[in-house]
């Protein structure tokens, strides 16, 4: 019996996991200090209302003989909910068939999971700072990763370079962790070296929905060719505050390696993955519905107001940041190593953060902050580190 040594090459702490070793050490040392995180990305707000009635009335269906139901017929996601998929697509101007939209349990699983469609032999492309699933799971099946400089002078959103040789490249827009986001001519720059070397690029959306600039796509399938070279991962984590729910989808459009890729998709969630509950499909059906756009936008917006408290004090503060528009991550410039503004936000202004090193060697004198909690808990925050930090 052999293991995968491709593990060993992955850090022995996921950054999240330090974050919380960190954060109980203190705690316990200081029981009454009152800690406001902003620090892992994970929403605050409850479900939309016409989406908890929705997983109701699911439930209760499950609950009659006559309506119950087992697995589902397809793997890939009921017709009703792939439908209204393709339909939100539509609101922003993008034609998305319903077979092309394969449903999941969320982004990060596809995240993982869509590195078995490549040979290992393949070499990957990821800006640096970056989400760290795309590089772990990569390193996990033991392939060559090189980087892309995203730095401040190019505003985090680094074009290609047309000397690197890839055949995977990962985007993330609007970005985890930078909030930086690519306009529509930065988009097509990618678009146009992945399909000049013959690469696929799996593009991550799970942030589309705080897009407000109208030169920033949603989609990497509002950039023309796109569906030939990209794969799209999306959520409804941060859309529709299904952190805890799990939901999410993968579109894979027709002409990619000749619809070779689809069927490879569709096979590889046959065989490992019995397809998302009927309860949940439901819900993020809801999520999608006119009235459940009305009511998770009015999430997004508070979000979107703490995002714009965080920038504002940070540039009163005079502290260089990206992020605060188009995304609900704010990425500052610490002045100090990360790890070290860590410990020192933590214990001077009781506020948890992410450090930058965790997403890569540019994220190194970096720190992300969230927009995900409370507004009162936000300006809380803020006060207490421009106090800190002015």
């Amino acid at each position: 019996m052999k293991l995968n040594h491709n593990y060993d090459n992955v850090k022995d702490s996921y950054l999240f996991v330090e974050i919380a070793k960190r954060v109980s050490a203190f705690t316990a040392a200081h029981p009454d200090a009152p800690v406001i995180r902003m620090g892992i990305g994970d929403v605050t707000r409850p479900l939309a209302p016409c989406v908890v009635e929705a997983g109701l009335k699911a439930m209760k269906e499950m609950g009659k003989a006559e309506t119950f139901r087992g697995y589902s017929p397809d793997s890939q996601g009921y017709p009703f909910l792939r439908e209204r998929i393709s339909e939100y697509y539509a609101r922003f101007g993008v034609k998305v068939d319903p077979r092309e939209i394969h449903v999941s349990d969320g982004a990060k699983s596809d995240c993982g999971n869509i590195v078995d469609m490549f040979d290992a032999g393949n070499t990957v492309l990821v800006p640096d700072p970056v989400y760290p699933v795309y590089v772990d799971s990569n390193i996990m099946s033991g392939r060559k990763i090189v980087y892309c400089d995203a730095t401040e002078e190019n505003g985090f959103a680094p074009l290609p370079d047309a000397s690197v040789k890839c055949d995977i490249i990962y985007l993330c827009s609007p970005n985890n962790p930078t909030g930086s986001a690519f306009t529509y001519s930065g988009l097509k720059a990618w678009v146009d070296y992945a399909r000049s070397i013959g690469a696929v690029i799996v593009y991550d959306a799970a942030y589309e929905a705080f897009v407000t600039d109208p030169d920033v796509p949603r989609s990497i399938f509002a950039i023309d060719g796109a569906r030939e070279c990209a794969v799209e991962l999306c959520s409804f984590s941060k859309t529709a505050g299904f952190t805890g729910v799990r939901c999410g989808y993968t579109v894979v459009p027709d002409e990619l390696c000749g619809g070779k890729f689809a069927k490879m998709w569709a096979r590889r969630q046959s065989t490992k993955f019995n397809g998302t509950s009927y309860i949940q499909q439901r819900m993020a059906e809801a999520a999608y519905s006119d009235e459940g756009i009305k009511q998770n936008t009015a999430n997004i917006e508070a979000y979107r107001k703490n995002a714009a408290h965080i920038s504002s004090v940070l540039t009163e503060t005079g502290i260089y940041h990206t992020g605060g528009k188009n995304s609900p991550y704010i990425w500052l410039k610490c002045g100090t190593d990360s790890w070290t503004f860590f410990d020192r936000l933590l214990e001077g202004a009781n506020v948890v953060g992410t450090p930058g090193s965790g997403f890569g060697k540019n994220g190194e004198g970096y720190f992300r902050l969230t927009a995900f909690n409370t507004y009162e808990n936000t300006v809380e925050a803020m006060r207490r580190i421009k106090k800190l930090l002015g």
